[in-house]
């Protein structure tokens, strides 16, 4: 039989959590509620994808929820909660991530927002395309790091209405320089192929790789579209006579063989700059970015459900949700792992995120305890 040595139990992996989050969050408490009590009525909240309502109900000695939601509603600064998000993602991130030189990649997570909004509300409204009944959105940019085994979550952004693509990138991309990385290879979403971008990025000389929209039937990027082989070529966007930029363009040919019953050349297009990558790799380098995707997708998991509209909280919310997988990834690396002569070896299977969420649940709940009756007035 082979031997084994404890890791992990549920309770430090609470531990870890609460300690995370009242290091790096200023929530005033009074009364009853604390702020770990406080946290942790949140991140059972979390764990299971619920309402802080549901989770006070559930659990036998929670504060209630008119209580929680007292001290909730005292959070209006969302500048600060931003700022203590982006501190507490930064305090979980494995070794090697700090002053190292990595590819990273930026996107945005939309939220559907539905109704007309206020005027607290307003000016955190982004639009969009329209997804899910809506073109209102909370927008949260974030930026990611593709690393094996280390892909963290190093800064977020609450979009706000009057934010440039431009804006958004410089905001994140000073976060990460706190960290001293360097960038080896910036991933941008085809939402950032604008002009502005793609003079700053060169400006800012730093290697970044985007994919490029056609738009019109002629013309423009859509002429270069032709052909049975992959090329580089030059392409000059412009404006106006006076605003235009020129860059790299990759040309990618795909023959799609029947997949999902399609055949004959499939065409993508990259603007490219200074991204150390063959021609012929770098669609399969581009795909490296949906790690992002796949972080919004494990987000989703572990995202505290409202119907609150406050922008605030809502960052709040979803920053948590962020935090949670960052603390994941850095458990799996300091604790579920063994060093060994080249990469660390990283049991990844045997702790995924829903057993470290299932681990917050039950140690919540064996100190709360649960409601196992229900009562209704006598007759």
């Amino acid at each position: 039989m082979t031997a084994k040595q404890l890791a992990l139990t549920d309770l430090e992996t609470l531990d870890e959590v609460i300690n995370c989050l009242t290091e790096n969050f200023n929530i005033e408490t009074q009364g009853a509620t604390n702020k770990q009590n406080l946290f942790e009525i949140l991140v059972r909240a979390a764990s299971t994808g619920d309402s802080i309502e549901n989770t006070s109900k559930i659990l036998n000695q929670s504060p209630s929820g008119n209580d929680i939601r007292y001290h909730l509603n005292k959070i209006n600064e969302f500048e600060q909660i931003e700022q203590q998000v982006n501190s507490a993602l930064k305090s979980r991130i494995p070794q090697r991530i700090k002053k190292g030189r990595h590819r990273i990649a930026i996107d945005l997570n939309l939220i559907p927002y539905y109704g007309e909004p206020n005027s607290q509300e307003k000016d955190y409204i982004y639009r969009s395309e329209a997804k899910a009944g809506t073109c209102s959105f909370y927008a949260y940019a974030t930026v990611y790091v593709l690393t094996r085994n280390k892909r963290v979550t190093l800064a977020i952004r609450g979009v706000r209405w009057f934010d440039t693509s431009v804006a958004i990138i410089t905001y994140l991309l000073a976060e990460v320089s706190k960290l001293k990385i360097k960038i080896k290879t910036l991933y941008l979403d085809r939402g950032f192929f604008n002009i502005p971008v793609i003079r700053w990025l060169k400006a800012l000389d730093v290697p970044f790789i985007m994919p490029a929209i056609r738009r019109g039937k002629t013309g423009g990027i859509k002429q270069f579209l032709k052909g049975k082989s992959s090329y580089k070529t030059t392409y000059t966007m412009s404006r106006s006579k006076d605003d235009n930029v020129t860059f790299d363009l990759w040309i990618v040919c795909k023959y799609r063989k029947g997949k999902r019953k399609k055949y004959g050349v499939e065409y993508f297009a990259y603007v490219v700059y200074k991204a150390k990558v063959n021609l012929s790799y770098i669609h399969q380098d581009y795909r490296k970015r949906f790690g992002i995707e796949s972080s919004y997708r494990l987000k989703n998991i572990c995202r505290i459900r409202t119907n609150n509209k406050k922008p605030a909280l809502r960052l709040l919310f979803v920053g948590i949700s962020f935090i949670l997988v960052n603390i994941w990834v850095y458990l799996l690396w300091f604790k579920i792992s063994q060093p060994r002569k080249g990469r660390r070896l990283i049991y990844s299977s045997f702790f995924g995120l829903k057993q470290m969420l299932a681990f917050l649940r039950q140690t919540i709940e064996d100190k709360y305890g649960t409601v196992r009756n229900v009562y209704i007035p006598a007759s």
